[in-house]
């Protein structure tokens, strides 16, 4: 199995899944160069010490994937001092408000008749390749960004798990990073401590229920099925991940070679 070079890793107080992914490596013999580019949950709740220790990363730009509505409902991001902060949605607001809703408030009987029999991985998977097909535009940007000038980078979203876990497997994929490396870096997204919490405000005994999990960690979990069926609609959409990245992102040799030289040792 693909592992990460030795890392002093924090575990954060008030930030979730926080990683740097330096030490991958790639499928010519080199790595992604360490303290260069980082993935994590949303920062609104960062306590003052965390915020110090993401303050001292020298830190470029941060790109935030969520939305409003997750901005509005989590908050903003704590500010951290002469970092540039780049809010690209990779959602919209509205898709999905009323079932993200439900997940939250449902009962019981609403649960199973949307996320029982398979349907809750199914949801993950469409959005995975809607992500993929529907956003280009989104991450050519993040990938020019950083090609120009903009590492160390923070990539986030609300879990640090799809959102921001797409766009990390996209950059690791535009450098050359083992597809099984990148894998393995987005399954760590089911660590204990780096899990996104659940939050429902149904007062109800069965809240939390072993049921109510179990229908639930589908949309919660990070499932190498999920990454997969992007990488899928990248073959099946563009015919390969250089058409991909030349046609689909438009980005140029000179480009991909400046991503190279911004992230690799």
């Amino acid at each position: 199995m693909t592992q990460h070079a030795p890392s002093t890793e924090p575990e954060l107080t008030g930030v979730r899944n926080f990683r740097d992914v330096g030490g991958l490596p790639t499928v010519d013999g080199r790595r992604v160069r360490p303290g260069v580019l980082f993935r994590s949950g949303h920062l609104a709740h960062a306590t003052a010490e965390d915020a110090a220790f993401l303050s001292g990363l020298g830190l470029h730009t941060i790109f935030d994937f969520r939305n409003a509505a997750d901005q509005k409902l989590e908050g903003a991001d704590v500010a951290l001092p002469g970092v540039r902060n780049v809010n690209l949605p990779l959602s919209d607001p509205a898709d999905g408000s009323e079932f993200w809703k439900m997940v939250r408030e449902g009962d019981m009987a609403q649960l199973r008749s949307v996320l029982s029999g398979g349907r809750a991985a199914d949801r993950m998977i469409n959005s995975y390749r809607s992500i993929i097909t529907d956003r280009t535009a989104e991450h050519s940007r993040v990938l020019r960004s950083i090609a120009e000038d903009s590492v160390p980078a923070l990539m986030h979203c609300a879990a640090g798990k799809d959102r921001a876990g797409l766009s990390i497997a996209v950059t690791l994929l535009a450098v050359g990073v083992e597809r099984e490396a990148i894998e393995a870096d987005y399954l760590e997204s089911n660590a204990k401590h780096r899990r996104y919490k659940v939050h429902r405000s149904s007062t109800s005994p069965d809240a939390y229920s072993a049921e109510v999990m179990e229908l639930l960690s589908p949309l919660f979990d990070a499932r190498a099925e999920y990454l997969r069926a992007a990488f899928e609609t990248i073959e099946q959409t563009w015919g390969g991940t250089e058409r991909y990245f030349a046609e689909g992102l438009g980005l140029t040799a000179a480009d991909r070679d400046r991503l190279r030289e911004r992230l690799l040792v």
